[in-house]
């Protein structure tokens, strides 16, 4: 019987005099964050949480965050984290989907959310603010903590992480609880995670890379992390105490425009990790100039984890994500997942314990991307190199990744075309130096409607979160289009792919 929170246990006990996490001056030794899970698990149980219940948490980062994530784990109920950028449509159509017995949100969001949450049948409403403020604090202080941890089975569920769809209808990635034991327990070994490492984490809690990758690999080996709350100027102060740093391109390419960064600073750090999005070969090769370091790129997504990662020891090549990871199998394959030769071009699958079970009540979504064999169809382009290293050539389906996040333009599209006087859209992801992309829409308006860039922006701002929000619309006569009629984004890439990059006269 397995509960990933079990293994998290281990290391509170085995640390529980020593400071695990260290956030805005709080110190919370091995000790403390045991104690802590228990009363949060029990304020959830108490609010009615069972093993197998769906927790929505949509709360800003903190200590309390991390606290309801061990809380819930420890019950064996399904956490659901929600990005904090989504908008109250959104968030009613999560809750109607995954169906939640508690939902927590911030306090100023209550009088916003309680319709929607009632609407969708949650049964409590708790809330949670970053001063540590809220109910559930409140309750989790006053709790008798629930001293047992309920035993799962390897398959049971852990998290349903929500990630965009083509059709514009998100899907939850079933996560269970040995995909995030076994994929922490490689990482950990791979990139030689100690209790002497201190890990700075200023990645949100609601994406796989901070709530997963960083938060496991410290919890798995007793590492201690500095909580940040998000990326900002107290990062470059804090990499003075750290010795390793995960991140998105977005936080090396701000790093690099800060002169204060030199080798100085990062003399304790003995490990630089990138992912969530493509890194630059030239923010790859002026971060080294810098600093000495070479980053270590990996590869993952919502549905599998990680998936490989450049050596620790070893060569890191510039513009790939690395090798498989062990026990993990990567193909290159062909529209029929048959395999293609080395050098060229494919759609990445993969097979291995790090594969979710499969998307939330969408059997025929999950059968389409996870074949009969078992490997899952990534829909990312890439190739193999000579050496197994794995190059990510381009995605599928359109996808966009701004600030390390996932867009979908269909989405996005069907939001355009549902606002008054348009006629149709096409929305793209062109380079950006600070976010790596972001999204940008061509629209057709009908004939005679009155309609302007700022009004449809304004109105998107008010139903979709802002890394979704197009960055810029251009009003155009008609869109690009094939000889079948299927509209040529990669025209309009090209026609506007330089409005961030183009050199300034």
């Amino acid at each position: 019987m397995t509960n990933l929170y079990r293994r998290f246990d281990a290391t509170f006990r085995s640390h529980a005099d020593k400071v695990l996490i260290e956030s805005g001056g709080r110190l919370v030794t091995g000790r403390q964050l045991d104690d802590a899970a228990a009363r949060y698990a029990a304020v959830l149980r108490d609010a009615g949480l069972k093993p197998g219940d769906r927790l929505a948490v949509q709360v800003e980062k903190s200590l309390e965050n991390v606290f309801v994530y061990l809380g819930c784990l420890r019950l064996g109920a399904i956490y659901m984290p929600l990005n904090t950028a989504y908008q109250p449509a959104e968030i009613s159509y999560f809750l109607g989907d995954a169906t939640p017995r508690v939902l927590v949100c911030a306090p100023e969001k209550r009088a916003v959310l309680e319709s929607i949450a009632s609407a969708a049948g949650v049964a409590t409403l708790l809330t949670l603010g970053v001063a540590g403020d809220g109910d559930l604090v409140e309750r989790a202080a006053r709790a008798q903590p629930f001293a047992d941890v309920c035993d799962c089975e390897d398959d049971d569920l852990a998290v349903i992480c929500y990630t965009s769809g083509t059709t514009g209808r998100s899907k939850g990635a079933m996560i269970t609880h040995n995909n995030l034991i076994s994929n922490a327990t490689t990482l950990v070994d791979l990139w030689a995670f100690t209790d002497h490492d201190v890990l700075l984490h200023a990645l949100p809690l609601y994406h796989i890379h901070g709530l997963f990758v960083a938060l496991h690999c410290a919890f798995f080996s007793g590492a201690k992390i500095l909580l940040l709350p998000k990326f900002d100027g107290q990062v470059l102060d804090a990499l003075a105490k750290s010795t390793v740093m995960m991140g998105v391109p977005t936080f090396y390419t701000r790093l690099l425009a800060d002169p204060r960064l030199d080798r100085e600073h990062v003399k304790s750090v003995r490990l630089f990790v990138s992912g969530s999005a493509p890194l630059l070969p030239d923010t790859f090769a002026e971060f080294e100039a810098r600093t000495g370091h070479r980053i270590l790129e990996r590869y993952g997504m919502t549905e599998t984890q990680m998936i490989s990662s450049n050596p620790l020891h070893g060569d890191r090549h510039p513009g790939t994500v690395g090798l498989p990871l062990p026990g993990v199998e990567v193909r290159i394959a062909d529209e029929h997942g048959l395999a293609v030769p080395i050098d060229e071009i494919g759609v990445i699958e993969v097979r291995g314990p790090n594969v979710c079970k499969g998307y939330w009540q969408m059997p025929a979504k999950t059968k389409a991307e996870i074949r009969p064999d078992g490997f899952f169809i990534t829909g990312d382009l890439g190739m193999m190199e000579p050496d197994g290293y794995i190059r990510i050539v381009g995605r599928a389906k359109d996808l966009i990744i701004s600030g390390g996040l996932n867009v979908y333009p269909k989405e996005i599209e069907e939001a355009i075309d549902a606002l008054p006087g348009v006629a149709e859209s096409a929305v793209f992801g062109v380079a950006h130096p600070d976010f790596g992309e972001v999204v940008m829409a061509a629209v057709v308006v009908k004939p005679g409607a009155s309609v302007t860039e700022a009004g449809l922006t304004a109105t998107l701002r008010e139903q979709l979160a802002a890394f979704k929000t197009p960055k810029k619309i251009f009003l155009m006569p008609e869109l690009p289009r094939n000889a079948m009629s299927k509209v040529q984004k990669a025209v309009l890439r090209q026609q506007f792919g330089d409005t961030y990059t183009r050199p300034r006269g």
